[in-house]
């Protein structure tokens, strides 16, 4: 007889053979949700943050929707001195004490010249955002890294912030104690990494029982309906997981998410096309939730045609399986 341990290693597989779960109910306002960001409120009322229209606020009551629309968290854009100040990208908000963090990306599309900027509210309601500028951490043609894509994690009151897109993929850095900027001395290291493709992005982290995953997307985002790539090169969500928030992190075969490792968690299936953008969130409801942006192939392949979707993750085998 097979071993539960065995069964258990063998869950991270099983989506691949069986098929991955379709997103789960989305009403209202569903689409142009480029990497999303869900905070739920103490209300009961959960907030989507995303790329575009200096970063989209949507409400509503539950996951499922319906989702409105409430305008701009940064309507004046970013006091970020950088081209894309007013376009800016891949939102990441947080709640540390009584304060919401709403980091975000300044940058144009395939340049290193970016930097990561944050926010900050009381109540997560639009009009309501105070934009601080840089945090300190930006990025041009001699860094390793392109500084984008943020997403912090508290680890037992340490803060640190973790970006990267493409180039040498993914870093993280600590924080100050208050996290609107990079804590003194600090530098940014290498977390993963793919040298053969280098085509990372989009990391987030979350803590389940004794592991830390870091979950993140890779290939090709955007530009499906002018450009779309050989079957696989699409996005597809991978995780890789460690005991500590900082390094060590590796798939589940053992092999170093700095030398290429990375598990499948979600790829394109049925109508479901280039997931990515993710995060990931504890439901009141639901439990733990992956949550993300997929093109549905009945709808168009245009970056304005992203949907928002999200499944319940199930941790039983130590990985996420959806």
């Amino acid at each position: 007889m097979m071993s539960f341990a065995v069964i258990c290693g063998l869950l991270p597989l099983l989506s691949a053979v069986y098929g991955y779960a379709n997103p789960g109910a989305c009403s209202g306002t569903c689409v142009n949700t480029h990497d999303p960001s869900i905070i739920w409120r103490s209300d009961g009322t959960y907030f989507r943050f995303s790329t575009g229209g200096k970063i989209a606020v949507h409400t509503a009551p539950d996951i499922t929707g319906p989702w409105t629309y409430k305008g701009a968290a940064l309507p004046a854009g970013s006091s970020i001195d950088l081209p894309g100040n007013q376009d800016l990208w891949a939102p990441d908000v947080a709640l540390i004490g009584s304060t919401y963090y709403l980091y975000y990306s300044v940058s144009t599309f395939g340049v290193q010249d970016s930097a990561i900027g944050v926010a900050t509210s009381s109540s997560l309601d639009v009009g309501t955002w105070t934009d601080l500028g840089a945090t300190g951490i930006r990025s041009s043609s001699s860094k390793p890294y392109n500084a984008i894509d943020p997403n912090l994690i508290n680890v037992d009151g340490s803060y640190y912030l973790t970006f990267g897109s493409f180039w040498k993929d993914i870093y993280q850095v600590k924080m100050s104690s208050a996290p609107k900027s990079v804590a003194s001395g600090a530098s940014a290291y290498q977390v993963a990494y793919d040298p053969v493709k280098t085509d990372e992005e989009g990391a987030f982290m979350f803590k389940y029982g004794s592991y830390y995953y870091l979950f993140f997307s890779k290939g090709q985002c955007c530009g499906y309906d002018s450009n779309k790539p050989a079957a696989g090169g699409e996005y597809k969500i991978l995780v890789c997981r460690s005991t500590s928030a900082t390094g060590g992190f590796v798939d589940a075969s053992g092999k170093a998410c700095t030398n290429s490792g990375g598990t499948v968690v979600l790829e394109s299936h049925g109508n479901v096309y280039g997931p990515g953008g993710q995060g990931v969130y504890n439901d009141p409801t639901h439990g733990p939730i992956l949550y993300y942006h997929y093109v549905d192939t009945r709808i168009g392949y245009a970056d304005g045609q992203k949907q928002f979707g999200w499944n319940t993750i199930n941790f039983s085998s130590g990985w996420p399986v959806v």
